[in-house]
């Protein structure tokens, strides 16, 4: 049985991302910086080979951290985990859109103007409380946005806003983005 004294399994997701996850930032890859991360949030990182049935065994949460958002913070993390313990809600870290976003019909003729205040972007970690672990046959998804919707259409979710530095990254531009943005 898995254990962990501080109560959470962790999965670094890093499956139909190509190889964005192994750029380099800060000098180490984007997949060690998202471990690292759990790690200091006291989450114990297994596989994400690592059978749900093992997993449902646990009977803990578990936290799962897309390595396109390799600088969430550590104490974002164990906060979201946190908050999962507490609600029994699963918990998914988000950031406000930036863009300009707008609707378009069927035939792709833009229609308007979406309220970026009512749109927020899947960002990492999704904290899945053992509940809802136990309730799934296995991961639904590994894309974070996907899975967020599809877990929301059955279980409460809660959504934590994370700071700046848990930004996802779509390229190696953004990775510079966000080397700038966290060089000490």
């Amino acid at each position: 049985m898995l254990y962990d004294e501080d109560g959470s399994l962790g999965v670094v997701v890093e499956t139909d991302r190509g190889s964005l996850p192994f750029v380099l930032l800060h000098g180490e890859a984007l997949v060690a910086c998202a471990a690292w991360a759990l790690g200091e949030a006291g989450v114990t990182q297994v596989d994400l080979g690592t059978g749900w049935a093992a997993l449902v065994e646990a009977e803990e949460p578990v936290v799962l951290h897309d390595p396109l958002c390799p600088m969430t913070p550590a104490d974002f993390i164990a906060a979201c985990v946190e908050r999962c313990a507490a609600t029994q809600a699963v918990v998914v870290g988000v950031r406000p859109v930036t863009d300009t976003l707008k609707s378009v019909d069927e035939d792709g003729v833009v229609e308007g103007t979406v309220d970026r205040e009512t749109v927020r972007q899947v960002t990492s970690p999704i904290v899945l409380p053992a509940s809802v672990v136990a309730a799934l046959e296995g991961l639904p998804s590994t894309d974070f946005a996907t899975l967020a919707t599809e877990l929301a259409a059955r279980y409460p979710v809660l959504t934590m806003q994370a700071p700046p530095e848990g930004r996802r990254v779509g390229d190696e531009d953004d990775v510079r983005v966000l080397e700038a943005l966290t060089a000490r």
